[in-house]
């Protein structure tokens, strides 16, 4: 039976996805492929792909059993409340990702949302996020962080965008973390090295989890004398500046 807090048996569980091509069982827990195994009712952003992470975690599932809802930029709002009606019928979902945790830079947020509206239970997976790694490993203050998402395309608004944020993270000790498009990683790093302060301190966090991972956090002015080729590799990008 459900809990007094929950008006349904079904439950919603976010499950993480890889953060790229590697091996599920390197990266994520156990527990991921037990409910997988049990469940046959998915909300994905893309339907070969949710296959393909489906497949890689427990191969012997029987794709013609899944039933996926698809969950992106083109779906109407209005058939979310749908996604969930298994669980009204006591039958848990799986909410997937492309890469890494939903709800997290993503747009199961929405659907996460709506459950607790719905009052159904939510059950957050452990995975990995590719927000808090580069937060982990970039040296700067885990206690005061905030994430950005992606910063404005037009250049002269995304370098305005950068200062405010250098200017932000002084004044409260915070560090700031944003994320690019793959091909315009590199641009990115450039308006970086070209307008902050020289002894601002700048973490790229790039392929985390891959075998390509690189983790590398120093001065502005030494990010100027250092080669990197991010072209199409996913980054992510923390900066801090201290007094």
């Amino acid at each position: 039976m459900a809990s007094a807090a929950y008006k349904y048996s079904g439950k919603l569980y976010l499950i993480p996805t890889t953060l790229g091509p590697s091996n599920p069982i390197d990266v994520l827990p156990y527990s991921i492929k037990k409910i997988i195994e049990k469940i046959d009712h998915y909300i994905v952003e893309n339907d070969k792909t949710a296959r393909r992470s489906i497949k890689e975690v427990l191969p012997s599932k029987k794709q013609p059993a899944l039933k996926l809802s698809l969950l992106n930029k083109f779906t109407e709002p209005a058939s979310l409340p749908s996604f969930l009606d298994p669980c009204k019928e006591g039958v848990d979902v799986g909410l997937l990702s492309e890469a890494g945790c939903p709800g997290v830079a993503d747009p199961g947020a929405e659907v996460v949302k709506l459950a607790h509206e719905m009052g159904i239970q939510v059950v957050p997976l452990v995975g990995p996020s590719s927000i808090l790694l580069a937060m982990m490993g970039s040296g700067m203050n885990g206690q005061s962080f905030t994430f950005h998402g992606y910063l404005p395309i037009d250049k002269k608004e995304r370098k305005q965008e950068l200062k405010n944020l250098e200017r932000i993270s002084l004044e409260r000790n915070q560090a700031q973390i944003f994320i690019e498009t793959p091909y315009r990683n590199n641009q990115l790093l450039e308006d970086m090295t070209s307008i902050l302060h020289p002894n601002t301190s700048v973490c790229v966090a790039c392929d985390l989890t891959l075998p390509s991972e690189y983790i590398l956090t120093q001065t502005v002015g030494s990010w100027r004398k250092t080669k990197i080729d991010l072209h199409k590799r996913p980054t992510i990008f923390v900066l801090q500046k201290e007094a």
